[in-house]
C-alpha cells in the first residue's frame, strides 16, 4: 500500500493520546420556546466553542464510537488568509500548536524540528492527522464521514485516510459540481471533491439520494388532495409542475394518480435483452377477455410471476377507459401491450450519485439569514444531501469544523421534513462561534424573514478545565467536580459513556456494573481514604 510521509509525522502519528482531557464547561441553552437559558436542554445538540482538537477529546468519555455521520470542511490550504474562516495552517492558534508538538522532547533533548522548517503541505497534514484520529475514533462501526476538499490537498488527504481509517473503506470520492468557474489562470474549475469513507465496509452501507423534485411534488399533492380536485384535473396539474421544473424522465413516467392522490406510473414489462427472448404466454384482457398482444421478444416474466400480479376480481376503470387490474394496466383493448404499475414513492430514491451538481450559493443564503460576511460557506442543499445519504432519521451528527453552521441547519431541515430524531455536535474554534456559528442555529431553530423555525434546542459549551493537572498530568484536577471525574474514570475502564447510577441501593462508591463486573471509585475530596478492611467492608 502506498504510504504518506512528511516532515514532522512521527511527532503527530500518536499525538492524539497525549491531548489532554478537558471539561465542557456550560455557558447556555437555547430552546424555541424559552429563548437563551442558564440551565441546560440536554437534547444531545450541542455547539461547542474552542480548539478542536481538545474539543474532539473531551467528547470522547461520552461520544467514543457513537457518532453515525461525520462531515467536516476543513481549510482547504490554499494559502489565502485573508478570509474570514482562515484557509491556511498560519493561522496563530494553529502555528502556536505546531510549535509546541514539534518542540516535543526526545531522550530530554528537543527535537530538531522547527515551524519554519515545515512546508505548507506538512503543517497541515501535521494539522489533520491527530484530529482524524479522534475521528475515527468517535465514529461507530457502521458510521460514515464525509470530507469536503479541494485540488491542493485531496492527493494527501486520500493517502492520509487510507492509513487511518484503512483503505478497504474507502467508498468514493465524491465530486462536487458547483456550476460556478473559479477565475483560474488556466482552466475554469467548476468542481470540488467529497471523500466518503466508513468506519467498516464489511458491514451494510447503501448511500441513498431523493429524485429532485420530491418535496415540490408531494406538496402539491396533498393540496390537490385536500382541495379534492378531481383526478382528470389533478393530473393535468402535475404535468404542468413537471413541464415548468423540466424534471428528467425518472419522474415524469410516474404521471397517473390513484383515488389516494398518489402517483404512479407504467413500467414495460417487455423481455429486456435484445439478444435472447423470454417466454410467450397469453395474457387475457379483463374487459374483452381476449388475448393481449405479446411483446416481440416476449415478456419479463414467466407466466407464474404475471398470474400473481394479476387480481381479476377487483377490475378498476379508469377515467381515461383503460384498467387497473391488480399491480397491471391495461389499455381500452387488447391491442395495446399491457405495463405493470409502479408508484413513485417506491423508487423516490436511488443510489448517491458520485457527481453533484447543486449551487456554491452558501454565502448568499447566509447572508439572507443572518447578514454577515461569511466566505465561502458549504450551500445548505449539499450538506442536506451528503447526510441524509446514510439513510437514517435518527444518530448524531458531527461536525468539528463547523464554521457558520450549515451543518446544524441542515440537520434541523431534515427532522423539519421526515420527522426526524438525528443530533448535531458543531465544534468551532475562531471567536465567532458565538456571533455566527450559534446565531445562525438560533434563528434556524426560530424562524428568520419569511422563513418559519424548525424547532429545537441546543446547549453552548465552552472548553474548561483540565482533568489531569501537573507537569505529567499525572494528578487529577479535583476542581473539575466529582461527577467528570467519575465519568472519566468509568470511560477509562469500559470505554463506555458513564450513566450516574440510581444510588438509593448502593454504596455512594459505586460506579456502575459492566458485563457483570460492578465498578467502584473511592474518592473523597476532603478526606485522606486508606483502601483497608474498614472501608472495603462498607463498599460491598
Amino acid at each position: 500500500m502506498p504510504t504518506l510521509s512528511w516532515i514532522g509525522k512521527e511527532k503527530v502519528i500518536n499525538h492524539h493520546r497525549d491531548v489532554p482531557f478537558k471539561i465542557l464547561e456550560h455557558k447556555y441553552s437555547f430552546s424555541a420556546d424559552i429563548g437563551e437559558s442558564e440551565e441546560p436542554v440536554n437534547n444531545g445538540n450541542k455547539i461547542i466553542h474552542g480548539d478542536n482538537l481538545e474539543a474532539l477529546k473531551s467528547l470522547l468519555p461520552e461520544y467514543e464510537g457513537k457518532i453515525k455521520c461525520i462531515y467536516i470542511d476543513p481549510p482547504y490550504n490554499t494559502g489565502n488568509e485573508n478570509w474570514v474562516y482562515n484557509d491556511n495552517v498560519n493561522h496563530p492558534k494553529i502555528r502556536k500548536w505546531l510549535e509546541t508538538t514539534l518542540k516535543a522532547k526526545e531522550n530530554g533533548k528537543e527535537a530538531a524540528i522547527g515551524i519554519d522548517d515545515l512546508a505548507r503541505h506538512d503543517k497541515w497534514l501535521c494539522m489533520m492527522y491527530p484530529r482524524l484520529q479522534l475521528l475515527h475514533k468517535l465514529l461507530d462501526k457502521d458510521g460514515a464521514i464525509f470530507i469536503s476538499i479541494d485540488e491542493n490537498e485531496v492527493a494527501n488527504l486520500r493517502l492520509m485516510m487510507d492509513e487511518i481509517f484503512g483503505i478497504s473503506n474507502f467508498i468514493e470520492l465524491l465530486v462536487w459540481n458547483k456550476r460556478i468557474p473559479k477565475n483560474d489562470k488556466f482552466i475554469g474549475n467548476i468542481h470540488e471533491y467529497v471523500l466518503l469513507y466508513v468506519k467498516n465496509k464489511n458491514l451494510e452501507h447503501r448511500f441513498i439520494q431523493r429524485k429532485e423534485g420530491i418535496p415540490e411534488i408531494n406538496e402539491l399533492l396533498e393540496s390537490l388532495k385536500r382541495k379534492k380536485v378531481p383526478i382528470p384535473h389533478a393530473e393535468g396539474e402535475i404535468k404542468k409542475l413537471y413541464k415548468k421544473n423540466n424534471y428528467d424522465r425518472g419522474i415524469t413516467l410516474y404521471n397517473s394518480i390513484d383515488d389516494n392522490y398518489k402517483l404512479w406510473g407504467k413500467i414495460n414489462v417487455s423481455w429486456p435483452n435484445g439478444q435472447t427472448f423470454g417466454p410467450r404466454y397469453d395474457v387475457i384482457h379483463p374487459k374483452t377477455q381476449k388475448p393481449c398482444k405479446v411483446p416481440e421478444r416476449g415478456w419479463r416474466w414467466t407466466k407464474e410471476t404475471f398470474d400473481s400480479m394479476l387480481d381479476y376480481k377487483n377490475v378498476i376503470e379508469l377515467h381515461d377507459g383503460s384498467f387497473r387490474c391488480g399491480k397491471i394496466w391495461f389499455a381500452k383493448d387488447e391491442y395495446t401491450q399491457p405495463s405493470s404499475i409502479k408508484y413513485l414513492e417506491e423508487v423516490a430514491d436511488f443510489l448517491l450519485r458520485s457527481i453533484i451538481s447543486t449551487k456554491s450559493e452558501g454565502s448568499i443564503s447566509l447572508k439572507n439569514l443572518i447578514d454577515i460576511n461569511f466566505d465561502y460557506p458549504k450551500p445548505i442543499d449539499l450538506i442536506e444531501l451528503l447526510i441524509s445519504s446514510v439513510n437514517l432519521n435518527n444518530g448524531i451528527y458531527l461536525d468539528s469544523f463547523a464554521g457558520s453552521g450549515t451543518t446544524a441547519h441542515a440537520v434541523l431541515n431534515l427532522n423539519e421534513q421526515d420527522g426526524g430524531a438525528r443530533k448535531f455536535i458543531l465544534i468551532e474554534m475562531e471567536d465567532y462561534a458565538d456571533s455566527i456559528t450559534a446565531e445562525r442555529v438560533k434563528r434556524v431553530i426560530k424562524g428568520y424573514a419569511d422563513k418559519e423555525g424548525t424547532g429545537g434546542s441546543f446547549d453552548y459549551y465552552v472548553l474548561g478545565k483540565p482533568l489531569f493537572i501537573g507537569e505529567n498530568s499525572e494528578f487529577l484536577n479535583e476542581e473539575v467536580g466529582t461527577d467528570k471525574i467519575r465519568e472519566y474514570i468509568w470511560y477509562s475502564e469500559t470505554r463506555t459513556a458513564w450513566r450516574k447510577p440510581d444510588l438509593k441501593k448502593e454504596t455512594p462508591y459505586f460506579l456502575g456494573k459492566k458485563d457483570g463486573t460492578a465498578f467502584y471509585f473511592i474518592y473523597e475530596k476532603e478526606i485522606l481514604t486508606t483502601l483497608d478492611y474498614d472501608l472495603l467492608s462498607n463498599v460491598v
